[in-house]
């Protein structure tokens, strides 16, 4: 009984010691780990220090043209180190450690293997080769702006021509800006010579004149002096119910009760305004730096106005990165789609406009008398309720003819995504919310008369938006959906003082669309 006791304090003191063992192998391995984590990471911020860097690379100049170059020798007390410009940004985790190592072992075996007497300093610094060691996220990252304060108007032309197409034909910063992290006397700033028409000095193939109009029905119209041209849609005068009956599903007080409005013909763009027509009106009527907005206001309503003050440079990418061309211009204000419309009328000389709430809700509804211009219960689109915690919701009619939250991918499109509707005209409803004319009062409906012809509110403190956008819910993309500007919060964050006149910094989802009054 004593030998069976034993053995098993035996056996127990024997686990107890594996245990110990393993215990402190345990802790011994995690500490290992945390010391070789901590090392490596040490090394890693030893291995970005610009000291570092200067150890391989051996180019005779390479510090004092560093040191030369703007990206040091400024007035803003910021210094750029070798690892900004030539290594991803930080944030980009796996992409920046995985190139430092890359070019770290390419660097130590060309100082080991390679005599620097051989290198062909000149060809190094050539843009062929200097473009595969300079990632274009890492300028980004520090220039978030590309229309600072004071720049030239040849410098706004090749920033704008550079936002729309940097995808496209593969642009980078440094295609211009090549001395802007090694200072090279002999440098000279590289101009962009290959500019399309619209942004040359060759008029040649440029519009002479606006389109005559002479019949009501639908024009192309031509901006003059430009490459661009875009297509306008009759819509005949008529009589409908504006405003959603109290039966709606998602229906709101402010639109109703219903009223028949009467309005003469007009002309309707096809889209919203797009960045073609707006970079045009920008790139001929930008001014350099800020233009004090009191002296804007009196230049453009001036009723016998030869020239229209056109906007100052946006902060940061207006277009959000999502692309130029055929997508809907968005961020400007209210008082900016209105100087567009000015211009506009200035150059074509016809009378240009926004559209008024009544005209934006009867070219959208196209005829109809339903929530929406095509067949649907907006509670089967919605993704409100109570049941969508469980069910999806129907999105195979809507999704042809709106851009709205469930198929926009969080940005705006272009206007080939959709279908129009029965008048032709694409995106009144989703993509972009879109200015109207009339102030936004919640009870306009109830001051007005039951019948009205060509109604138009003057009095308030905001502006009616119409047609939700991108990120809407079915719910609010409704013909009778009524929304304004919320002015103050979409200037929240804009950093300049006096705040811009000219561009939203905390709304991306706004653009407008405009009329042309028939003669």
């Amino acid at each position: 009984m004593k030998n069976v006791t034993s053995s098993k304090l035996k056996e127990k003191l024997k686990k107890r010691k594996i245990l110990k063992y393993k215990s402190f192998y345990f802790f011994l391995g995690i500490f290992i780990g945390i010391c070789m984590v901590i090392s490596i990471y040490q090394t890693s911020i030893y291995f970005s220090s610009d000291e570092s860097c200067m150890i391989c690379h051996v180019h005779p100049h390479v510090t004092e043209s560093w040191k030369l170059s703007k990206h040091v020798n400024n007035n803003s007390g910021t210094k750029v180190h070798c690892v900004d410009c030539h290594l991803p940004p930080q944030n980009h985790t796996w992409n920046y450690y995985l190139t430092k190592t890359r070019l770290g072992f390419k660097d130590i075996w060309g100082y080991l293997t390679k005599d620097s007497a051989d290198f062909d300093w000149n060809r190094k610094s050539e843009i062929d080769y200097a473009v595969t060691y300079i990632p274009n996220e890492s300028c980004k990252e520090c220039h978030a702006n590309l229309f600072p304060e004071k720049i030239s108007d040849e410098a706004i032309t090749a920033h704008l021509y550079y936002e729309e197409n940097e995808k496209k034909l593969n642009l980078q910063c440094i295609s211009c800006h090549l001395d802007a992290g090694h200072f090279n006397p002999n440098y000279k700033h590289e101009k962009m010579t290959n500019l399309p028409v619209r942004y040359a000095a060759d008029t040649s193939l440029y519009f002479k004149t606006a389109t005559p109009v002479r019949v009501f029905e639908n024009f192309t119209e031509h901006i003059p002096g430009s490459m661009v041209s875009f297509e306008m849609i009759a819509v005949p005068g008529g009589t409908f119910r504006m405003g959603s009956p109290v039966d709606e599903p998602f229906r709101k007080e402010d639109e109703g009760p219903v009223r028949t409005v009467t309005l003469s013909p007009f002309f309707m763009s096809e889209v919203e305004v797009t960045w073609d027509m707006y970079w045009t009106f920008y790139v001929k009527t930008m001014s350099e730096g800020r233009t004090p907005p009191a002296n804007v206001f009196a230049n453009n309503s001036r009723p016998d106005v030869d020239a229209i003050s056109g906007p100052t440079p946006p902060f940061g990418f207006p277009d959000q990165g999502w692309g130029g061309g055929n997508r809907p211009a968005i961020t400007m204000t209210h008082y900016a789609a209105e100087t567009f419309c000015q211009w506009l009328s200035l150059v074509t000389g016809k009378k240009y406009r926004l559209p008024t709430e009544a005209e934006w809700e009867y070219a959208a509804r196209s005829g109809s008398e339903t929530p929406y211009f095509f067949e649907g219960n907006p509670k089967n689109f919605s993704n409100k309720g109570f049941w969508r915690k469980f069910f999806k919701a129907d999105s195979n009619t809507i999704s042809s003819f709106i851009i709205y939250a469930n198929n926009s991918k969080s940005r705006t499109q272009e206007p080939g995504a959709v279908k129009a509707n029965p008048l032709g005209l694409k995106n009144m409803l989703g993509n972009v919310m879109e200015y109207c004319a009339d102030k936004y009062d919640p009870q306009a409906y109830r001051k007005t008369n039951e019948n009205a012809t060509n109604p138009l509110v003057t009095e308030g403190t905001e502006w009616v938006v119409r047609g939700g956008h991108y990120a809407s819910d079915a719910a609010d993309v409704r013909c009778a959906a009524r929304d304004y500007t919320k002015h103050d919060a979409w200037l929240k964050t804009d950093p300049q003082q006096p705040k811009s006149i000219w561009w939203y910094s905390d709304v991306r989802g706004i653009g407008f669309r405009i009329v042309c009054e028939k003669e």
